[in-house]
């Protein structure tokens, strides 16, 4: 019933308070619903019986028919050394007697390894029986990405700096990736000298479909990439906790060369996550990444390069440093080989040059820059004593001296 006020009102201004009288009793009661601080208490309930491993408290929450799919999620996170599981209530929706749903982000952190939570947008259905409020639903929200538990058992191995949690994975697979995470924790932390945690927790699903769900995203996107890591960047240490997530597929294909400079790359990543900001370009934080990954192995630029050196042996030497748009997947395979071994050079050129100290400091002046205007430039300043010209005609000249 709506009023809609008008011409209509002329000559019924006599009516008018009964109609008003009227309208006024039109309007159906709110429904009846828990507040939010009654379904957070719901919830911190249900997530301290998960920590104690109490399963008849952590059921106690739930709707019986929700019990089956909670059991199965209560034993595979058994595996998992929880160190902090957490709900916080941001939305109630009442949507009708007795029923109501809640959002929430769940927060979760691994013990001995997470400084912040690692964190998820859940929606929660509830409803209400003999005076109590029960889950009857739990489900990811609308493009919040599936967690590895929820793909199937986890089997879990730890190492001396790292742990490997995989779903549809041999032991003898997820050890050999521990060890080369355990390689690669020492190796960049040799390189970079920066405040970390200096562990690492990796993820290995099924298959490039279930990396896919783990990202949030589809798993065409991912099909070319090793592994990608997880993380806001900038976030400080209390930020959400990085995962390094590998592609099964392409992981897989690799020999031992190839898998250690992946997992190290993406160690870096880890590493410099505090430091890596919107300032940042991704031809220093990528080229960075290889850089460390490279550091100490002997390859040669052409061994590292082989993309740009073809195209700098023919004479197509690129004009400027590779923008962000020259790392984007899904489009020319050899282009974005060639933005990558391109950022690597840049970085390779500045620790030839002015030494690793300066690069490492000039990552760190780059990402405290308050904006990416401005930012490479009064770096290039402050740290290297050049400009933006300068710096990329040296560039070139190195990529033809190194790749030529």
């Amino acid at each position: 019933m709506a009023f809609r006020p008008g011409g209509a009102v002329r000559g019924a201004a006599a009516v008018l308070p009964a109609v008003l009288l009227v309208l006024g009793g039109c309007a159906a009661p709110a429904p009846a619903g828990p507040s939010s601080q009654e379904i957070q208490g719901l919830l911190d309930r249900h997530a301290r019986a998960l920590l104690a491993r109490d399963e008849p408290g952590y059921l106690a929450a739930l709707d019986p028919a929700l019990a089956p799919a909670a059991r199965t999620e209560f034993d595979r996170l058994a595996t998992i050394p929880l160190g902090g599981w957490s709900y916080t209530v941001t939305d109630v929706d009442r949507t009708g007697e007795g029923r109501a749903t809640a959002r929430a982000e769940l927060g979760y952190r691994i013990k001995g390894y997470d400084s912040g939570s690692a964190t998820t947008e859940r929606v929660l259905d509830l409803a209400e029986r003999d005076g109590r409020w029960y889950v009857t639903g739990d489900r990811a929200a609308e493009g919040a990405p599936q967690q590895l538990w929820q793909q199937g058992e986890v089997t879990a191995v730890p190492g001396t700096h790292s742990l490997v949690l995989g779903v549809g994975q041999s032991r003898d697979r997820l050890r050999e990736i521990a060890a080369a995470a355990d390689r690669a924790v020492p190796a960049v932390g040799d390189a970079w000298h920066g405040k970390w945690a200096g562990r690492v927790v990796v993820l290995v699903p099924a298959s490039i479909d279930a990396m896919g769900r783990l990202l949030g995203g589809p798993a065409d996107s991912y099909r070319g990439m090793a592994a990608v890591t997880t993380g806001r960047a900038g976030g400080g240490p209390a930020a959400p906790a990085d995962r390094v997530i590998v592609n099964p597929d392409a992981y897989g294909v690799l020999g031992a060369f190839g898998r250690q400079l992946v997992l190290t790359h993406e160690t870096t990543h880890v590493a410099t996550r505090e430091r890596t900001t919107p300032s940042t370009p991704v031809w220093l934080s990528e080229g960075f990444a290889d850089w460390v990954a490279y550091r100490g192995t002997g390859r040669t630029a052409g061994q590292a390069a082989p993309e740009l050196g073809r195209a700098v042996r023919a004479g197509d030497l690129p004009a400027v440093l590779p923008d962000d748009a020259a790392f984007a997947f899904g489009g020319d395979t050899e282009a974005l080989a060639r933005a990558y071994e391109g950022g690597w050079l840049a970085c390779e050129l500045i620790a030839d040059r002015w030494g690793e100290e300066r690069l490492t400091a000039f990552y760190r002046a780059v990402g405290a820059h308050p904006a990416r205007d401005g930012a490479v430039e009064k770096a290039l300043r402050e740290v290297l004593d050049t400009t933006p010209e300068e710096f990329t005609a040296d560039w070139r000249t190195y990529l033809g001296e190194r790749l030529g």
